[in-house]
């Protein structure tokens, strides 16, 4: 992995951990159970935290399958 690759996994690692805990602290201040969040009807507020959050998630996934492609090319498939 180079190191913007690593930089950019590291940042978007850190936005994903800021937007879930700002997501979880706006749940519970409004009497959600955080852990519920997939099964919630969320408010305007609270279902935009949510789709940035799975949107970094997607950013995350993305790089790993680019990272494991990277790591497994030239390798032969058994």
């Amino acid at each position: 992995m180079s190191t913007a690759e690593e930089s950019q996994r590291t940042s978007i690692e850190e936005q994903l951990r800021v937007v879930d805990q700002q997501l979880r602290a706006e749940m519970v201040a409004r009497g959600f159970d955080p852990e519920q969040d997939d099964n919630t009807a969320l408010t305007a507020p609270l279902a935009k935290l949510y789709m940035q959050r799975e949107r970094l998630r997607e950013e995350l996934e993305s790089l790993a399958d680019k990272e494991n492609l990277a790591d497994y090319s030239g390798t032969e498939a058994f």
